[in-house]
């Protein structure tokens, strides 16, 4: 069992960013663990500098991370950032997810249309692709140069972050992929432009981003998916049958434990959704 308790209250889901780094110095931590903690702390406000900017900078020393740089573009509302590994030469790009009193954010969203993706080739969410394109360039110039002496590049996000980062995969071809509640992003031809990519897509029970937009727009996921059970435990063969019946479980669980109490979710498909408990079961 992990040791992070599971967190069903709204300020995980809404807040990430107000809950403390998981990283410790005596620990070591796999990518996916980097990842899923990396992802959460891309919710610190560093556009704002000062103490937000610190905070984040000390969570990414305490893994051996420096060299921070950020990716803003203020008219979609689009934020990430880089950082480097001198230790083993990782290069590694995080962006922010969905803030939800973020109204171009939920315009973002919402923009389900799909659009031709120019970077490589397919159709895409337009509102995923704008804002992705938003610092496409940006990204490029600090992969070609402050970065490029890496032998290893990952990209990475949770929710509408992990959408940016799958995107702009197909124009950067990171060597690891590992998304963090991802929703669909775009159609099959885009799909396969990732192709020869190592993706790993982490999926938390009943998060309910996972499965919008609906396949039946034409939407399909990118690679193949590793379940979290209800447990926090990975389940990454886990068939339809396995995970309709956990799912099941999972919500009746949720109804006796957590829905009832002030401050929660009601529903355990949004809770799931919160950084904080994909970063139970890949850190904890």
């Amino acid at each position: 069992m992990p040791d992070i308790p599971y967190d069903a209250s709204r300020d995980a889901l809404y807040s990430p960013q107000l809950r403390p780094t998981v990283f410790t110095t005596d620990a070591h931590y796999e990518l996916p663990a980097l990842c899923a903690e990396l992802s959460r702390l891309a919710y610190i406000h560093f556009e704002d500098g000062g103490a937000e900017q610190a905070s984040l900078e000390a969570a990414l020393a305490l893994v051996g991370f420096n060299g921070f740089v950020s990716f803003i573009d203020t008219p979609t509302g689009t934020q990430g950032y880089g950082a480097w590994r001198s230790a083993d030469n990782l290069a590694l790009l995080a962006f922010r997810g969905t803030e939800p009193n973020s109204l171009t954010d939920l315009g973002t969203d919402l923009n389900v249309s799909m659009t031709a993706w120019p970077l490589s080739s397919g159709h895409a969410h337009a509102g995923f692709a704008r804002a992705a394109l938003s610092v496409f360039e940006p990204v490029k110039q600090w992969l070609s140069t402050n970065s490029a002496a890496r032998k290893q590049l990952v990209l990475t996000g949770h929710s509408l972050g992990a959408a940016i980062a799958t995107l702009l995969a197909s124009a950067v071809t990171p060597d690891k992929l590992i998304t963090i509640g991802s929703p669909r992003i775009g159609d099959s031809a885009f799909a396969e432009t990732l192709d020869g990519i190592d993706i790993t897509r982490f999926v938390d029970c009943c998060d309910v981003v996972t499965e919008l937009p609906p396949e039946l727009g034409g939407y399909v996921h990118v690679g193949l998916s590793t379940y979290i059970d209800r447990s926090g435990a990975l389940q990454p063969q886990a068939d339809a049958e396995f995970i309709l019946s956990d799912q099941l479980a999972a919500r009746a669980d949720f109804v006796r434990e957590y829905a009832w109490k002030t401050g929660n979710n009601v529903v355990r498909d949004l809770a799931d959704h919160a950084p904080i408990n994909y970063v139970r079961s890949l850190v904890g």
